[in-house]
């Protein structure tokens, strides 16, 4: 089932719905470790997902003449596999980043194919981050630059029309197409007016839903979603959400994330005097964002796990 059937099938219902993304393993462990992840999580029912994609990251291994060679090492594969054993395991429909960063216009339609033959019709479009040797995204050679790209080969994926042109036996995929939205602007746009502009492109060449970064700060969400609606963005804004777990998130999920962190909630982490306070503070402060959330209508609470189920856990028992 598509995310924005499963949305309309709760708003209908009366019901909150909740979502997850979660990280694939790190190359070399199993999937045991991801299902320790999802099994407590499926308490909640989620209608489906999240599963990131990963691009290459380059090391340098020594040749025996001494010199260097650059080997291209995927840290978390498996994305594809991964959300066939979701659905398969739990019932649960998957929703599979798909990126323009470390792949080619044909290992993506590739990935497409595979996705369709397993039954998976729902994937999330983004451009993903630079490669770490890069002070600027570059894309693949063949690849995509921009995540609107992503959305046009989805899209006429779905319309029966492959990079070779249009196929001749009647085939066409189904899938419903989500995108990323900021509410405190994408790092690297100028200014909030482009960022949407870009935004509402990405919905008018046919994206179904947005989902948010996380934030700290409800108002951001709600005036975002406003500045949506002014501009004819009229598809579901489904907020991402995320706890601090750590008084080291201060400085890492700003540096990483581009986000801010409101200065209560700071002056609070900063006073903790360790980490299990600073645990159950954003634990209390991601309740408090959710119940506001929910009494605001929004479509679903999408919490991003990185890999750490517990505190999503105790917030979900929480608001449900």
């Amino acid at each position: 089932m598509h995310v924005i059937e499963h949305i309309e099938r709760y708003r209908r219902q009366g019901k909150v719905l909740v979502s997850f993304e979660v990280l694939p393993p790190v190359r070399g462990q199993g999937i045991e470790v991801l299902y320790r992840i999802l099994d407590p999580l499926m308490e909640f029912k989620p209608p489906f997902i999240n599963v990131t994609y990963h691009r290459a990251e380059y090391i340098l291994k020594k040749r025996p003449d001494g010199s260097l060679e650059q080997i291209a090492i995927r840290k978390r594969p498996g994305t594809v596999g991964i959300c066939a054993a979701i659905k398969y395991k739990y019932g649960v429909d998957p929703v599979p980043h798909l990126i323009c960063g470390g792949f080619t216009k044909v290992e993506t339609e590739d990935a497409l194919f595979d996705l369709h033959y397993l039954g998976i019709d729902n994937v999330l479009c983004v451009r993903g981050d630079p490669a770490r040797h890069e002070r600027h995204f570059v894309p693949e050679p063949g690849g995509h630059k921009y995540a609107i790209e992503l959305v046009r080969q989805v899209v006429n994926m779905n319309r029966g029309i492959l990079l070779e042109g249009k196929a001749n036996n009647g085939f066409k995929t189904n899938f419903c197409i989500g995108v990323a939205g900021y509410p405190e602007k994408h790092y690297e746009a100028p200014n909030m007016e482009v960022d949407l502009m870009h935004l509402k492109a990405k919905v008018d060449a046919g994206a179904h839903y947005i989902v948010t970064q996380m934030f700290f700060d409800n108002r951001k969400y709600f005036d975002f979603v406003k500045r949506c609606r002014e501009i004819g963005i009229n598809c579901p804004i489904i907020p991402g959400i995320k706890p601090i777990t750590r008084k080291k998130q201060l400085e890492t999920i700003p540096r990483t994330f581009h986000v801010e962190i409101p200065m209560d909630l700071y002056k609070e982490i900063s006073n903790a005097p360790n980490d299990e306070v600073v645990r159950q503070i954003g634990i209390e402060w991601a309740v408090s964002q959710c119940k506001e959330l929910i009494k605001a209508g929004v479509p679903a609470i999408h919490f991003f796990t990185m890999g750490n189920p517990d505190p999503i856990v105790e917030i979900a028992r929480r608001i449900l």
